[in-house]
């Protein structure tokens, strides 16, 4: 009997796409951090060719200055350094900021007409999250910080 193509008991390889991949990069806790981050991530996107439209990708770099923004506003005290993750993976954008600073905001599951002071910029990044059917959390780090996320389906438009 003649075999042809794999067996039924193995599965089938994920198909990959030419723009996955996860880059990580530092930079200091400081303002010239945000506008650093923001250009990084653009370039980045644009660089792998990910199908994701000029709205969206504005969005994006919104949501990459308002967490740079609060690591730097918030956690350079405790945190000199933060990183900036964007990981691309089939049908998704996912960007992280980590500060070493264990202080979790409350804006992420805050009502937006509660009264709330402060924490603007992470409603608006819930927001932005919201308009693209994405998601936003906080998780704590093994060294005893944060990584503020925001993940993204990816539209073209």
């Amino acid at each position: 009997m003649e075999s042809r193509g794999a067996p039924l008991s193995e599965p089938s390889a994920p198909r990959q796409v030419p723009y996955e991949g996860v880059w990580r990069f530092t930079a200091q806790a400081v303002d010239s951090a945000v506008p650093q981050a923001r250009h990084a991530v653009r370039d980045l996107v644009r660089r792998q060719r990910a199908p994701m439209g000029d709205e969206q990708l504005a969005g994006l770099l919104l949501i990459a200055s308002e967490l740079v923004t609060n690591a730097v506003r918030h956690a350079a005290l405790l945190s000199p350094q933060i990183g900036v993750e964007v990981a691309l993976s089939p049908g998704w954008v996912r960007l992280s900021v980590e500060d070493g600073h264990p202080y979790r905001p409350r804006a992420l599951a805050a009502d937006p007409d509660g009264e709330h002071t402060g924490g603007r910029g992470l409603l608006l990044v819930k927001a932005v999250v919201g308009e693209w059917g994405g998601t936003c959390d906080v998780e704590q780090t093994a060294a005893g910080g944060k990584v503020v996320w925001a993940a993204l389906p990816l539209v073209q438009s």
